[in-house]
């Protein structure tokens, strides 16, 4: 029953040593049966008391009951305190404000999603303690999840088999948070959006298009879009998170590590067909400008002077490849094709491009570890001692 207990919250949380091993299928099947278990265990005690308690001395029976005592500490604790949903709630009032009536600093983070011209923004430092927010953008209906300990952000459609589903967090695999939904019990990866566990097992969640940005950048290009605000009632659970924007929280699971390519360092990671990569944060923000390609997708990828926000497009414009440069300023891109000038929100916004926008692609700002583990096949950036980062004129 004590094995029981732990082990089914214990494979599911961030406990030492429960996020590294293989867990999953165990953890799924102690979740599932803990009652029939539970059912068991107790005829058991009962049928090996049965005719000999009366005849125990009374340290023996004082023995026993300091240890049924003890069962439901443990009880209490595994059921109510330890387990995800009772540690992360959903907000309980969801408040959105245009720019103007906003709270939110320009300079927090957001996860943004723009649908059929609806645009919104979800601050991370809020979003990051609930883990998933549920939401209705241009008449779709929407969750917005995030998991800390990976610093993964990801937008789904909660819709399964043409049904709405509802999903509740449930706990972790490797670090990411899962949630269960309410039909089947299923358990689902927030970094992917895949069923690893149940009946739907193997089946995705279509993921929404979304993009990291600090407010201010997001709200350049969406100046229409609205922000989700605070909710007063988890005021000290948001404090927790002060800094993790920056990799600077408190928490060890979520802190940055500022060096390359370790446990908790910060990736750019692209997927396409199959094919990932990652590249270096540290490296990303002293080169600011990258052209690399995947797969036979040519990308640009760039960060801000302001050294947070980061981009990634499609160099490919009308069958051409654009190679890009940054001007002698720093400040500026312009492809070296036509020296066309670029701004930050890959628009062209002088020379014969003018008035053309660069194809966004999906990218994921993350830890390594996280990268790494759910995408074990990637390919790592790394800049050869020949290549020279590329100025031009201004």
């Amino acid at each position: 029953m004590f094995g029981a207990e732990i082990l089914r919250v214990y494979f599911i949380m961030p406990f030492p040593g429960s996020q590294k091993a293989e867990t999953i299928d165990i953890a799924y099947l102690l979740h599932n049966n803990i009652w029939y278990i539970r059912i068991v265990a107790v005829l058991l005690i009962i049928w090996g008391l049965y005719g000999r308690y009366p005849y125990w001395r009374k340290w023996q029976k004082g023995l026993f009951v300091i240890v049924v005592l003890f069962f439901g500490l443990i009880f209490y604790y595994f059921n109510f305190k330890f387990q995800a949903d009772k540690m992360f709630y959903q907000p309980r009032v969801k408040n959105f404000l245009p720019p103007g009536d906003n709270k939110v600093p320009d300079s927090a983070l957001v996860l943004g999603v723009s649908i059929n011209n609806e645009s919104r923004a979800y601050p991370i430092e809020v979003i990051g303690y609930h883990h998933q927010v549920k939401d209705t953008v241009g008449g779709q209906p929407v969750i917005i999840t995030y998991c800390t300990v990976c610093r993964t952000g990801r937008a789904y459609s909660p819709v399964v088999d043409g049904k709405q589903e509802e999903f509740r967090l449930v706990g972790m695999d490797h670090f990411n948070a899962m949630f269960e939904d309410q039909s089947t019990d299923s358990w689902w990866r927030q970094v992917s959006g895949e069923a690893i566990a149940g009946p739907q097992k193997g089946k995705r969640l279509n993921e929404v298009p979304s993009k990291q940005l600090t407010l201010s950048a997001w709200l350049r290009s969406h100046p229409n879009s609205v922000i989700l605000q605070p909710d007063s009632n988890f005021k000290k659970q948001y404090d927790g998170l002060k800094g993790f924007d920056n990799g600077t929280v408190k928490s060890g699971l979520e802190k940055r590590d500022s060096g390359s390519w370790n446990f908790k360092s910060w990736v750019v990671g692209v997927e396409h067909k199959r094919q990932s990569r990652a590249y270096d944060w540290t490296s990303l923000l002293k080169e600011k400008l990258i052209n690399d390609s995947i797969n036979n997708l040519y990308l640009l990828v760039t960060v801000e002077p302001d050294s947070t926000n980061f981009h990634v497009w499609n160099r490919e414009v009308d069958d051409k490849i654009l190679r890009f440069a940054l001007d002698s300023t720093g400040k500026q891109i312009r492809d070296i094709n036509t020296y066309s000038i670029w701004n930050y929100d890959g628009m062209c916004t002088a020379g014969p491009y003018k008035g053309r926008q660069l194809q966004a692609i999906q990218a994921y700002q993350e830890f390594w570890h996280s990268w790494q583990s759910f995408h074990p096949n990637t390919t790592q950036y790394r800049k050869l001692d020949s290549q020279v980062g590329e100025l031009i004129p201004k």
